[in-house]
């Protein structure tokens, strides 16, 4: 093989990685939007289970003695 055909392979290589990269990169970009969106959801699921659970706690009543 000559040197010309060797650079050729190598630079068609290195094109098809780059490619590689810039797909790789736009997936895991994607990817972290997804996960911040449902870290954000997640958080408002929390809020909403806590405020209901208050709300839904018997008030005044007080809780049973050590001894129970």
């Amino acid at each position: 093989m000559d040197e010309a055909t060797r650079i050729d392979r190598l630079e068609i290589r290195l094109t098809e990685q780059d490619a590689t990269i810039e797909d790789l990169n736009r997936t895991v970009t994607e990817q972290w939007r997804v996960i911040d969106r449902l870290v954000r959801q997640l958080d408002m699921l929390r809020e909403q289970v806590e405020e209901a659970a208050a709300r839904a706690a018997p008030r005044g009543l007080e809780p049973p003695p050590p001894h129970y």
